[in-house]
């Protein structure tokens, strides 16, 4: 099985930064690729970045240009550098590990960013 952890959330204000952390445990070689996603009170989840095996990174466009993807493999753990903080980035930010058989999941990081 796989684990996922994260870490890094809080409370900043806008114009802040802060960066989250996913530690990954048990069988990761079965990953195909790291995601952030994020999801706000009555909204659905979306995707904030990815990253791949092969090192290609994906974002959306509400975050390009403030937000970097990144993972240390010595570690085991992907981040989510998270720059220039606004309010509609509030939202609980979650960890996901793409598998040929299915998506694992962290428990969340609350990421609240205050005007």
């Amino acid at each position: 099985q796989v684990q996922l952890v994260e870490s890094g959330g809080g409370l900043v204000q806008a114009g802040g930064s802060l960066r989250l952390s996913c530690l990954a445990s048990g069988n990761i070689l079965s990953i195909n690729a790291m995601g952030w996603y994020r999801q706000a009170p009555g909204k659905q989840r979306e995707l904030v970045a990815v990253i791949t095996t092969g090192g290609s990174r994906n974002y959306a466009d509400s975050v390009k240009g403030r937000f970097t993807i990144s993972r240390d493999n010595a570690k085991n753990t992907v981040y989510l550098q998270m720059n220039s903080l606004k309010p509609e980035d509030t939202a609980v930010y979650y960890c996901n590990g793409r598998r040929g058989w299915g998506d694992v999941w962290g428990q969340g990081t609350q990421v609240t960013v205050s005007s």
